[in-house]
């Protein structure tokens, strides 16, 4: 048997579950960079290219380790399983984002302090919104 079979549990189909975990996921790392940036005097309406270049490589970095991963192609990418390699996922993809932010590709750096608050308050983020979906689901069922 030389053919390839595909089950009913299609690992490459996008459900609704999985978009949304996406657009959360990417929608917390930008908003956690934003919230910094506004934090240490950014203004992101006034200087919008400015706090492009902010998120941008957290934002690399998220989506290019969750694409490794295979976080999104998850038949549950908010199960036990799913919630424990976006955690270890999260940590490459905050050091991608520190590393390219140190770069000479973008404008910042990165002193002693901000990789372990970025690491600790996203790990807090995409971790605290997938373990509280998940105590919605079950109360709902």
């Amino acid at each position: 048997m030389d053919t390839a079979v595909r089950s009913e549990r299609n690992a490459d189909r996008f459900d609704r579950e999985r978009v949304v975990t996406a657009v959360v996921d990417v929608g917390l790392v930008v908003a956690l960079v934003l919230l910094g940036n506004i934090e240490h005097g950014g203004n992101p309406i006034a200087e919008p290219l400015e706090s492009l270049g902010t998120v941008t490589p957290f934002v690399i970095g998220w989506v290019s380790v969750a694409l490794l991963a295979g976080i999104y192609t998850r038949d549950r990418p908010l199960d036990p399983d799913g919630v424990r390699l976006a955690a270890v996922t999260w940590i490459a993809a905050a050091n991608v984002g520190l590393m390219l932010r140190a770069s000479s590709l973008f404008d910042g750096g990165t002193t002693w302090p901000f990789p372990l608050v970025i690491t600790g308050i996203g790990l807090i983020a995409l971790l605290g919104w997938r373990l509280g979906y998940r105590l919605y689901r079950r109360r709902l069922a």
